[in-house]
């Protein structure tokens, strides 16, 4: 049998496939994309302090994704969930230049590596907004603390159309530090 997501994980998912409908907070940490508006110029050169391997909590359990360095305009990260000694879910990610912007794509995947969304399909989210130590794409938000810690974000929808935030907090194990910018 195939485990399924949750009903939290699966309106995140909803969510973040819904289209962009405003620049306006999805809640209090994150923002969406305003309808017709175009993202912020940006180059993943701008988020290679993200590359490495940072651990953390998040979803009740503990969080793990590593990132790749910049390369041909991409970064590549993997994320893993672990709750009571048990793989919850994976995730697949791409980080893009697109339009002169960037797009954070992902793919979710169960222990045993099915897919929850279609062959072709992604969740994807563009870039809203940059800041000193933000940024900020369409329901998601990367919050840098200095080198070697980075609280992400993630505006998740219910069922009666509340949005709550759901705070993946990490540290960076081991690896090259980055400076802070």
């Amino acid at each position: 049998m195939t485990a399924r997501p949750s009903g939290a994980v699966l309106a995140l998912i909803l969510l973040a496939a819904a289209t962009a409908s405003a620049q306006a907070p999805a809640a209090e940490n994150t923002k969406r994309l305003t309808a017709g508006a175009t993202s912020p110029p940006a180059t993943v050169a701008d988020m290679a302090w993200l590359a490495g391997r940072w651990t953390g909590d998040g979803l009740g359990g503990q969080v793990e994704e590593i990132w790749s360095p910049p390369q041909v305009g991409a970064m590549m990260g993997m994320f893993r969930l672990v709750r009571e000694e048990t793989i919850v879910f994976y995730e697949l990610m791409t980080l893009r230049e697109e339009n002169g912007s960037l797009v954070l794509r992902v793919k979710h995947f169960n222990p045993d590596l099915t897919g929850w969304e279609e062959k072709g399909e992604t969740v994807d989210f563009p870039l809203v907004r940059v800041t000193a130590d933000r940024f900020y794409f369409d329901g998601l938000t990367f919050h840098r603390h200095g080198n070697d810690a980075v609280t992400i974000y993630v505006a998740i929808s219910a069922k009666d159309g509340a949005v709550r935030e759901e705070a993946f907090r990490y540290t960076r194990v081991g690896g090259e530090r980055r400076p802070a910018e």
